[in-house]
């Protein structure tokens, strides 16, 4: 992978990763139209690195806020069901812990189905054809005015499970799975938006050691490459997505899925 190729793939990283059009399944296609040997999951996880800095720049107070509650609740135990009562920022710490109990169950019982299916475009054509449904859907819930639960939660841990597969967007799965909830929408986007970061930062440090222990050779650069390009682009993505959220207008993303998906089961 040259330095160009990896900049490219890291700037459709960052914009899709949160613009809800799947960046798994656009650096799939984007391998496979470059004509590259398949970066796989390992380049995907640190592309995805640079997208949680994105994240923590967006988002610094409230995840210092999430840290200070959740250091809080370990030194106090005996009072955290008084605080999941009382306190906003604990409670939807909870709430992103609850999603990784389905994502890690789906991850650990399927991973080499996961690997593999980064080798497939036409699957993940076929599923950028299912993200685009599940945006239009957002029709039929056009006004939510709720607010998250524990079972919600699980139930958007459960779509974010669902986008392990390349070319079912993670963004968009969990936000969708929460408007359906009657969750307010942008309580839903800055749910979907946060409770990213655990799960890619345990993915990162996980891949990480792997490549300290096989060594990374020339990868190096274009993992370095990849990332700031991701970083920058989705501070960006961020923004223009929680704007679109606000408006309720998520379903032209829709439209876009269908083409791309179409056209790629047309032409692959």
């Amino acid at each position: 992978m040259t330095w160009w190729e990896a900049l490219l793939l890291g700037l459709v990283q960052g914009l899709t990763e949160f613009i809800p059009v799947s960046s798994s399944g656009h650096l799939v296609l984007g391998q496979y139209l470059l004509d590259l040997e398949a970066a796989g999951v390992t380049f995907e996880v640190f592309v995805h690195f640079g997208t949680v800095l994105s994240i923590l720049t967006v988002y610094w107070d409230e995840v210092a806020d999430l840290l200070a509650e959740a250091w809080a609740g370990l030194r106090a135990p005996e009072a955290v069901p008084t605080r999941f009562r009382e306190n906003d920022t604990f409670r939807l710490g909870v709430y992103i812990v609850l999603t990784l109990v389905p994502t890690g169950i789906v991850y650990v019982l399927f991973e080499a189905q996961i690997e593999g299916a980064f080798e497939n475009p036409r699957l993940t054509c076929a599923m950028l054809l299912v993200t685009g449904v599940l945006l239009l859907l957002t029709l039929l819930r056009p006004n939510p005015s709720g607010r998250l639960t524990s079972v919600k939660a699980i139930i958007v841990g459960v779509a974010q499970s669902a986008a392990m597969i390349p070319g079912i967007s993670r963004s968009g799965s969990t936000i969708c799975t929460a408007l359906y909830q009657n969750v307010e929408a942008e309580q839903a986007a800055h749910f979907s938006f946060l409770m990213l970061l655990p799960v890619v930062l345990g993915a990162t440090v996980l891949k990480g050691i792997e490549l300290v222990e096989t060594g990374m050779g020339t990868a190096g650069g274009a993992l370095a490459i990849g990332t700031v390009a991701a970083y920058a682009s989705g501070i960006a993505a961020i923004y223009l997505v929680l704007d679109v959220v606000r408006r309720g207008n998520l379903q032209y993303f829709a439209y876009y899925c269908f083409a791309v998906g179409g056209l790629g089961l047309w032409l692959l």
